[in-house]
């Protein structure tokens, strides 16, 4: 007679990563006093292993404020995750929150207000490659997502390059976030020699508040156009608005009265925001023969700056740039006027050392691209701004998602951007 026995195995089921999150990571705000070393190790392990993989890659110097990016928004945040006992700091994300414009709506068929709505803007999201696949990211969204509601923000977007996937899967997939625009990054570097301005164009550097009157007007029914554009045109990182016009006009056009006189039929504005004293940029990656070719160009335009060759300024040391924003032309010749305009600014950072490129983020279709010159090299044909509504999931019916902001068709094909959120 046989005896048969049978064993049962106690199969442990393995927990799921966002378990393991759950109870080993805490999601706190920024400490500046205590958190500043650790997360300016999280920010060069994460720039190191993105160097490391043989590419190009663009690296940010924060000048040791880790916080500088969003430091000039009128409310802002830094949230950090803290791993295990240790209190490790493993990851970091950050959001600014600022009301906005997102189109306009018709009084009696008549007039046409801009409609306002608070968003937060997400950025420097980083999660140490050694703490990568815990879900950390997504629950640093999360709870920066809660952060932003409890502030008023009614929607919250994040820019990336197209090509990055892994960055738009966690948002897209992860986060129910869509994809909203894709607006262009038009870079142009820094030459050594100056570039001419028409002779029958004049440059005007407008008041504060004749910069801020003209804005309010032009841009009343574009997206993401700042409401506190007083405080934005004040800030010490502003080096100024300035309007190419023809000269004709000049003296037809009373500067007291600014945007109330006689407006220039033909015109093109422009502000200048100094980024390089809040942060900069640097190149690694490159191979020796592309960065001899660099700099050789570069001591043959200083040494003979009367050829205007196209050279390359050294972005393989820290340099700064200056973004230019509120760019918008009317009437005929306006992209010849901006141009113009562009060259104005570059001759300015020409003169600022350390300043190796002037940079413009503008809507795919923005009529004002046409007037903006660039190295399409340096270029980014599309950058991915993907959006969320707050407080929604990808299980809301339909009925909730009237009017939101997030599926509707753009009202306009001009997007302002933020030099805050650059």
């Amino acid at each position: 007679m046989y005896k048969i026995s049978t064993k049962v195995s106690e199969v442990q089921l393995k927990p799921s990563p966002h378990e393991i999150a759950q109870k080993l990571v805490l999601v706190r705000e920024y400490n500046e006093m205590t958190d500043k070393a650790a997360v300016e190790k999280v920010e060069r392990e994460c720039d190191e292993f993105g160097s490391s993989k043989g590419n190009p890659s663009l690296i940010t110097d924060l000048m040791g404020d880790p916080i500088s990016r969003v430091r000039q928004s009128p409310s802002y945040v830094m949230l950090v995750a803290e791993f295990g006992e240790e209190k490790e700091i493993v990851g970091m994300i950050m959001a600014s929150v600022k009301t906005v414009t997102m189109g306009k709506k018709t009084i009696n068929n008549e007039y046409e207000l801009p409609t306002y709505v608070k968003v937060a803007y997400i950025l420097g999201l980083r999660v140490l490659p050694s703490h990568r696949r815990l879900s950390l990211g997504t629950m640093l969204v999360q709870k920066l997502e809660e952060w932003c509601m409890q502030r008023g923000a009614q929607y919250a977007y994040m820019a990336t390059e197209c090509t990055n996937k892994a960055s738009i899967d966690l948002f897209t997939l992860k986060c129910a976030y869509l994809k909203f625009r894709t607006p262009t990054i038009l870079v142009h570097p820094v030459h050594a020699h100056k570039k001419p301005i028409g002779s029958k164009i004049a440059i005007v550097r407008l008041t504060t508040e004749m910069a801020e009157s003209v804005y309010r007007r032009v841009f009343i029914n574009s997206d993401f156009f700042p409401k506190d554009i007083d405080t934005l045109l004040s800030n010490k990182l502003n080096l100024g608005t300035f309007m190419a016009i023809p000269k004709k006009y000049l003296h037809k056009w009373d500067l007291e009265k600014g945007s109330q006189s006689n407006f220039p039929p033909s015109f093109a504005i422009l502000s200048v925001w100094n980024t390089k004293e809040v942060f900069k940029f640097q190149v690694k990656g490159m191979s020796r023969l592309t960065y001899a070719g660099c700099v050789a160009s570069r001591v043959a335009d200083s040494w003979m700056p009367w050829l205007k060759i196209p050279s390359i300024p050294d972005l393989f040391n820290p340099f700064g740039v200056y973004f230019l924003y509120g760019l918008h032309v009317e009437g005929k010749g306006g992209p010849r006027l901006m141009k113009s305009l562009c060259s104005f600014a570059h001759n300015m950072a020409k003169e600022d050392k350390g300043c190796g490129a002037i940079v413009a983020e503008v809507g795919k279709w923005d009529p004002v691209r046409e007037g903006i010159p660039h190295w399409r090299k340096f270029s980014w044909a599309e950058d991915m701004w993907c959006m969320k509504k707050l407080g929604t999931s990808k299980q809301d019916d339909q009925d909730n998602l009237v009017n939101d902001w997030c599926i509707s068709p753009p009202s306009s094909s001009v997007i302002f951007v933020d030099p805050r959120d650059f």
